[in-house]
């Protein structure tokens, strides 16, 4: 089965200045697929949901996972508190064949659950949290150190370094977008609203459709688009930074038709190049298939030397 842990990796635990690996994101995999762990995606929210009692009884080992669970929370005030807050019911497909409502969680709460777990099983994901919570903090404090490691995380995974560096050039454009939203009053959801105007106006899509498009679910589009679709949406983002900046528009009507101002301005680019290219440049393809194309053939390459 594909546990769709896509954007966790179990690599880095920091032991007295000493990088050791306490679990890879294979390991992770192997670790549940010796059990089935439901899940279900949901499309609204972008996000996976897996089934508690399934993955109670992969760290346990427990005969009776269910009971297990309503034991461990009756133990725990605080956990059953939190999950009978958090963790909605979702109709799943039972061990039986027959459909049943299913306590499940998202990733964020499922490693609140695993805090609790006292299962040998369970400690390498906590030693994991607890290096990724000390690790934040490191970078709250300098800003630079989630560049650096932006910067390693993207070159492990395979992309070039032209790829690498545009895409932190767009990290810094997106941020004067939103600094100079914030200045004239954008807040929470619109954020998301306008967004969404200046990627449908450059790109012909909205940001749910052009994902969609790439045939991604979680992941996040900018990480999945080409050197040139890259290259569109920064100067979209930092053209509609410019033209607010110069009109100085309060408000979200206002920032609306900025957003598809400067939206254009990318379009305009995009129609032109397509048409000394004869081709689209809006592309169907992910990071997961140029990687893989990528890697393929440099393997051919050496295999022909």
């Amino acid at each position: 089965m594909n546990f769709p842990f896509d954007k966790i990796d179990f690599l880095r635990y920091k032991c007295n200045n000493k990088t050791k690996t306490i679990m890879t994101q294979k390991q992770a995999i192997q670790l549940f697929e010796q059990r089935k762990v439901r899940t279900v995606w949901d499309e609204e929210h972008e996000k996976w949901y897996f089934s508690v009692v399934d993955v109670v009884g992969v760290l346990t080992d427990s005969v009776n996972p269910t009971d297990y669970f309503k034991k461990l929370r009756k133990r725990d005030s605080e956990l059953s508190s939190f999950v009978g807050t958090n963790c909605p019911q979702i109709s799943m497909i039972g061990h039986t064949g027959k459909r049943r409502m299913t306590l499940v969680a998202d990733t964020e709460q499922l490693f609140r659950i695993i805090q609790s777990i006292p299962s040998p099983k369970a400690e390498p994901f906590k030693l994991w949290m607890a290096q990724v919570a000390s690790d934040r903090l490191d970078q709250i404090e300098d800003p630079e150190l989630s560049i650096q490691q932006a910067m390693t995380d993207y070159k492990r995974l395979g992309y070039s370094e032209q790829w690498i560096n545009q895409r932190m050039k767009s990290i810094e454009v997106r941020k004067e977008l939103t600094d100079e939203w914030q200045r004239r009053g954008i807040e929470g959801q619109h954020y998301a609203t306008l967004t969404d105007i200046i990627t449908q106006e450059w790109s012909g899509f909205t940001t749910k459709d052009y994902k969609k498009f790439k045939g991604l679910k979680k992941e996040s589009l900018r990480d999945n688009m080409t050197n040139i679709e890259l290259a569109l949406n920064t100067l979209a983002e930092a053209a509609t930074t410019e033209i607010s900046s110069q009109q100085q528009s309060c408000g979200l009507e206002r920032s609306k038709h900025v957003a598809k101002s400067g939206g254009s301005v990318a379009k305009a680019a995009r129609k032109r190049l397509e048409s000394q290219l004869g081709r689209a440049v809006i592309s169907p393809a992910n990071a997961k298939q140029l990687l893989a194309e990528k890697k393929t053939a440099r393997l051919n390459g050496a295999a022909d030397k």
